[in-house]
């Protein structure tokens, strides 16, 4: 499996490509469901988390399932996002937060971690693609300079 993370350029944001649907088949939907309680649990430790709004870690639990019903729907599953939030419209929802390329780091890293116990479950072609996914999803959330 290849982490490596993409650099970032202020000038260009690259194609994003959706992650391939044979990874939500191979993990299930529970299973991003823990994935992304796992990524928000070390992010709720991590230096970046003073620019997420919940006020505690159950209500960084709840944004984790809130972001879990993002990456289904991306990943070829149902639209629960959209239904219970309307249409994802990233980068503006994070506008209001500042995200350094400095951030984006620490996300990915945490990311990372929290991708790790699947390598030994599903397929490196799923994993890669949905690494890649995040790599470049994760370049178009930078919004601030620093």
């Amino acid at each position: 499996m290849n982490y490596s993370i993409m650099p970032h350029n202020a000038n260009f944001i690259p194609p994003v490509q959706k992650p391939t649907p044979n990874f939500l088949k191979e993990v299930g939907e529970q299973g991003i469901r823990d994935l992304l309680t796992r990524l928000y649990s070390c992010l709720d430790k991590s230096p970046i988390r003073p620019i997420f709004p919940a006020k505690d870690t159950q209500e960084m639990m709840e944004a984790a399932q809130i972001s879990a019903d993002f990456f289904i729907q991306i990943c070829g599953g149902p639209q629960y996002f959209n239904q219970n939030r309307g249409m994802p419209q990233m980068r503006g929802r994070h506008a209001p937060f500042a995200i350094t390329a400095e951030a984006r780091l620490h996300w990915l890293t945490c990311f990372e971690e929290a991708l790790k116990p699947l390598e030994k479950e599903i397929s490196e072609e799923s994993l890669q693609s949905f690494w890649n996914y995040i790599n470049v999803f994760s370049i178009m959330m930078i919004n601030t300079q620093g």
